[in-house]
């Protein structure tokens, strides 16, 4: 028997993790919501996804555009396992009434606050703690990244102290209404989010966060300084992080110097809508000093957290061990590659 999976909200993430879902074995997507009738509502059809509105009072703008739909939310619901929210940000925790009501699993997105679901996941740090549970919620895109990374320093090497600073896009690529647009922007909350977010996966994680907004859709890039508790070498750093395989490396030597350049790699590799799955490190800027590791990390934030909502799916109906979850989603995404 495959999982029934809905998607409410088929926007940048929902998209994503609509063909993320069709690629697996044990799950299928069973329908997709729009609050309107929009190009994204039409590709949905085209794909095949069954396609509802998110709202029942949306149901007749559909029908005055001409665009078939199945149902409203709630008709969507009663075919569904579980849903994956990708509704934007604080508007997710608006629908739970909805899905307890519905008897489904759910599965929240970043943007909504820790205490919607009680459990914030990523697959290598915590993926035992969303077994079997009804709520969960995939941490940001941005924490996401930081929890790949640091995970395994903190597992296998220790870590005394994060200071980060999260150096974050603007907008997304197709989002032309947000600035800035010749600024740079930092947030005056200090520290910022991020690291009390990251401690929702890792709780004892000594961390602090600030973060700026530069005008660029591309990525976000992280400048990165650990605090270690014992003196390590670089190669033993990089041999760590290469035995996960969402962690990967570029090099500045090889002519990869930005992060447009890495979504030019993305693209070269044929990767569906030019994403990037991974958390990428440039190798030949990992640095060591008087026990205090440097580096950059760069983070495609429309589809770093997809593996990680396919992962919490088999993690709640309790369909397979972290290893072999892992596993079959990076096979089907394509996920784990060097560029040395």
């Amino acid at each position: 028997m495959k999982v029934k999976v809905a998607i409410n909200g088929y926007g940048t993430i929902g998209k994503r993790v609509a063909d993320a879902v069709s690629l697996q074995d044990d799950m299928e997507v069973v329908g997709v919501t729009k609050t309107r009738p929009t190009v994204e509502a039409l590709h949905a059809r085209e794909r095949g996804y069954p396609l509802y509105a998110a709202k029942e009072e949306a149901i007749e703008g559909f029908e005055n555009a001409g665009m078939k739909i199945e149902g409203a939310l709630e008709d969507l619901l009663q075919r569904a396992d579980v849903v994956v929210d990708c509704s934007p940000g604080k508007v997710g925790a608006t629908y739970k009434p909805l899905y307890e009501k519905a008897g489904v699993k759910a599965i929240f997105q970043g943007g909504e606050k820790h205490e919607v679901a009680g459990v914030s996941f990523n697959a290598y740090a915590n993926y035992e703690e969303a077994w079997g549970r009804r709520f969960v919620r995939v941490v940001s895109c941005n924490t996401t990244a930081l929890v790949r990374s640091l995970y395994p320093l903190k597992k296998e090497v220790g870590v005394e102290e994060v200071q980060a600073v999260m150096i974050r896009r603007a907008a997304d690529p197709w989002d032309s209404s947000k600035g800035p647009i010749n600024a740079i922007e930092p947030s005056l909350k200090l520290p910022s989010h991020h690291g009390p977010d990251v401690q929702t996966v890792i709780p004892d994680l000594n961390i602090y966060t600030v973060a700026v907004k530069v005008p660029t859709t591309i990525m976000h890039l992280h400048s990165i300084i650990v605090k270690l508790p014992k003196e390590v070498g670089e190669e033993e750093i990089l041999s760590l992080w290469e035995r996960y395989p969402r962690i990967s490396f570029v090099s500045g030597a090889l002519g990869v110097k930005s992060t447009a350049k890495v979504m030019e790699m993305a693209r070269d590799m044929l990767r569906p809508r030019g994403d990037m799955y991974e958390t990428i490190i440039w190798r030949d800027a990992v640095k060591i000093v008087n026990r205090t590791l440097y580096y950059f990390q760069a983070v495609h934030q429309e589809s770093d957290v997809v593996p990680e909502n396919i992962d919490a799916i088999r993690s709640m109906f309790e369909m397979a061990d972290k290893e072999e979850s892992i596993r079959k989603t990076d096979k089907t995404l394509g996920v784990g590659w060097t560029l040395s």
